[in-house]
């Protein structure tokens, strides 16, 4: 096990009618937010009219940014930039899932700085200080409510990228699973996908004697397998959906980080195809995950058969491990199509004709690796880009 430090910061409010809590929070840092949400979901389920009631009652005036989108604009976060700085505002308030709040994360740190705040995305400099931002979640999949990361798509050249500090942790987060009830089944299955993959990408590591932390991993990902055939059944179950935010909070909050080093290769080459392609992230990761598995299965088949073993049941063949592993990608890959999502790029809708450019751009033209399990160079993000097609 690695050294480490472990701290979260995020207050989390969680239960049945804790909306009703923002004005309170939000209050105690700044009197003038910025409300940022994204479509007519928020309006049209009354979620929106509650906190601004909630709001008011606390004393808090706000400017509203809406039209957040799948795989947030940089454009949008520009615009929000002008509007804290313009209005002077204290904090921002983010109403939705995780492409409103990694938003948000953006429009914090651009609030308090004269140049272009996608100069961090780029890997100019790091963060300094940042608005503090609160949560109000609606779709438990990204785990941003309690996490260091935003991720943000720029529309020229369509590229996705990633900051991390401990400057946008949210201050607060307020997780009322009866939000979760309204959702559609292709947008639970994103999110379950997209907490697997949060779980799997530290699950699979070279750190040995981390085996604490691979059992809480284990257990995180049987919860997700378990709760998300209920909520297809039962969209309004909410003992259901209440074991699933919460796996999905701590599936990122970094506590499952501790002593390991995490891959993190199918994120990198997924934000291609949905900075590309535009596709939902959890739907992108879907397909790319199983890809990566088989490419990288043979550099530590005891892990992988340890993974097929523990979360999928796999009964152990002694002759035969490597098949062992095998079923356990084919048992992931059924449970995803369960769910009514495609693992492949042409189930995706993806033509393949532009892996070579998303390899290259996955990779800075070669310049660099992605993946600590296996460094992946362009050729190889090639290969798996070919293997999900």
């Amino acid at each position: 096990m690695q050294n480490f430090e472990f701290r979260n910061p995020t207050k989390i409010v969680f239960g049945r009618g804790t909306e009703n809590q923002v004005g309170a929070e939000a209050a105690a840092y700044s009197k003038r937010i910025l409300l940022h949400f994204g479509g007519g979901s928020a309006r049209a389920s009354g979620l929106l009219d509650r906190v601004k009631a909630s709001l008011r009652a606390a004393g808090v005036e706000w400017v509203e940014l809406g039209g957040v989108k799948p795989n947030p604009r940089l454009g949008l976060v520009h615009e929000g930039v002008r509007l804290c700085k313009q209005e002077k505002l204290g904090l921002v308030l983010a109403v939705g899932g995780g492409s409103v709040i990694d938003s948000a994360k953006a429009i914090a740190m651009g609030a308090v700085i004269d140049h272009d705040v996608w100069d961090f995305y780029l890997g100019r400099g790091a963060p300094t200080s940042a608005l503090p931002v609160g949560v109000v979640l609606t779709i438990p999949a990204a785990g941003s409510e309690a996490s260091t990361g935003t991720v943000v798509t720029k529309e020229e050249g369509a590229l996705k990228r990633a900051v991390n500090s401990d400057l946008i942790y949210p201050r607060f987060s307020i997780l009322n699973p009866e939000q979760c009830f309204s959702l559609p089944p292709f947008q639970m299955a994103c999110g379950a996908m997209d907490i697997m993959a949060h779980l799997m990408e530290r699950y699979f590591t070279n750190v040995p004697h981390v085996a604490f932390t691979d059992r809480l991993i284990e257990a995180t990902m049987k919860t997700i397998i378990a709760e998300a055939p209920k909520l297809q059944k039962n969209p309004k179950d909410y003992d259901a959906w209440s074991e699933f935010m919460w796996a999905g909070t701590l599936a990122h909050n970094n506590l499952l980080n501790t002593g390991r080093i995490g891959d993190w290769a199918s994120h990198d080459i997924e934000h291609e195809i949905s900075g590309i392609y535009d596709v939902a992230h959890g739907a992108g990761l879907a397909v790319v995950f199983p890809a990566w598995m088989k490419h990288v299965l043979r550099h530590d088949l005891d892990r992988f058969v340890q993974w097929a073993v523990r979360v999928w049941n796999v009964e152990l063949d002694i002759f035969d491990r490597e098949a062992t592993a095998r079923q356990g990608i084919a048992r992931m890959e059924a449970f995803y199509q369960s769910l009514g999502l495609a693992t492949t790029l042409d189930g995706l809708g993806v033509r393949g004709d532009r892996i070579d450019e998303m390899a290259d751009k996955c990779t800075d033209g070669d310049v660099h690796t992605v993946g600590n399990f296996v460094k992946l160079d362009r050729s190889e993000v090639a290969a798996v880009l070919r293997l999900a097609a």
